[in-house]
């Protein structure tokens, strides 16, 4: 059975009509509400408010990336505008109350908090930012005393896909997989997460060396994400980005993937030019087909990045020459003083066959062996 689904917005009700929209808000309710799209101006929307048993049209103009009902008070978006007007009148009849959520959506606020993953904004303390994704800031914090990193995602669209992100995330939890703490729906999305003290694998390796960082620390580095990745192959989860930029460092020296799944966040028919087409497996840069097997290609270039200490992968090459050089049999050399078995193990994972590539059990078992086998040595 699917999810129903869970939205920030279940008060948005896309393309109905006015008429259609005063159905929708029977019977009638001070206060009740939803938004439409304004048919009669496209890119405009319509707040539908119940109030004295009639129900009054709004037209929110949108203007310059902001939204308007009066032209006094403006919002950047939806849910900032629908939270303002629950707590104040402002220029509508009556407060908004009670929203009326399209059929089949749940409010993601009550279905998050149900489960657990509701957090408090009021426990939040927001401090530096510590880097920027493609999504918003990603800012360092404090959650009840604990150090945590979080995502803040202001755009609707995006905060309404990330969502769909938060829920796997939820049902997943392992060692080597960053911890989702949980949600706070403010401002859009605050996505809480662990915070991973020493930053992305490319700029660890990049600032300290082979000076500083042993071989035994790659190869446990790269035993790590493995086990990570089994354990998301074995939930049947794709990556879609795994690269070393997506893997964290903790305090400990543990490596752990973030960002699972947020790829997919990309408008439909993911457009090949948005991939990291140097870490994308062919079929999913040809096909758009994405599957356990297409990460394990992308780990093969991980693991090429984590024995040559951070460098970009195909360092001669422009990026059109890749995708054709590959299909005639091109691969990367090994990175300088890479031990031959790991070579041999990303040699494994560029086959051109998705069938052909090792599953990531297997990558465990053989890098286990070769950590053995160099504290032996």
């Amino acid at each position: 059975r699917a999810d129903p689904k869970l939205s920030l917005m279940p008060w948005f009700h896309g393309k109905i009509s006015g008429v259609e929209a005063v159905q929708e808000l029977q019977p009638p309710e001070d206060g009740l509400f939803l938004v439409r799209e304004s048919i009669r101006h496209p890119g405009d929307y319509v707040l539908c408010v119940s109030f004295g048993k009639e129900v009054i049209h709004y037209r929110v103009m949108h203007e310059e990336n902001t939204l308007s009902i009066d032209s006094q008070q403006y919002f950047s978006n939806l849910i900032d505008m629908i939270e303002h007007y629950m707590k104040e009148q402002g220029a509508l009849c009556t407060k908004l109350v009670k929203p009326k959520p399209k059929t089949g959506m749940k409010s993601a606020e009550e279905e998050l908090a149900k489960a657990g993953w509701l957090l408090n904004l009021q426990h939040l303390t927001l401090g530096d930012r510590i880097g920027q994704g493609e999504f918003g800031d990603v800012l360092q914090g404090e959650y009840m005393g604990q150090k945590v990193a979080v995502k803040n995602i202001k755009c609707d669209v995006t905060a309404q896909a990330f969502l769909a992100e938060t829920a796997a995330m939820t049902k997943v939890r392992h060692k080597n997989l960053v911890c989702l703490l949980g949600v706070i729906l403010h401002n859009g999305l605050y996505i809480v997460m662990e915070f991973m003290s020493k930053g992305n694998l490319v700029t660890f390796l990049r600032t300290r060396g082979r000076a500083v960082v042993p071989i035994q620390q790659l190869l446990l580095f790269a035993l790590d994400v493995a086990q990570g990745m089994d354990y998301l192959e074995s939930k049947k989860l794709v990556h879609r980005d795994l690269a070393a930029r997506n893997i964290l460092i903790s305090e400990e020296n543990v490596a752990k993937v973030s960002d699972f799944g947020l790829a997919r966040v990309n408008p439909k028919g993911a457009d090949a030019m948005l991939l990291p087409v140097k870490w994308t497996a062919p079929e999913a840069l040809k096909h758009n087909k994405f599957s356990s097997k297409s990460d394990v290609w992308s780990y093969g270039i991980l693991l090429w990045e984590t024995f040559s200490f951070g460098r970009a992968p195909y360092p001669k090459l422009i990026l059109k020459e890749v995708t054709e050089l590959l299909e005639q049999g091109y691969r990367m050399d090994p990175p300088e003083g890479c031990p031959p078995a790991i070579y041999t193990l990303m040699k494994s994972c560029w086959e051109l066959e998705p069938g052909k590539r090792p599953s990531f059990k297997k990558l465990t078992e053989k890098l286990q062996k070769e950590l053995k086998h160099q504290r032996d040595v």
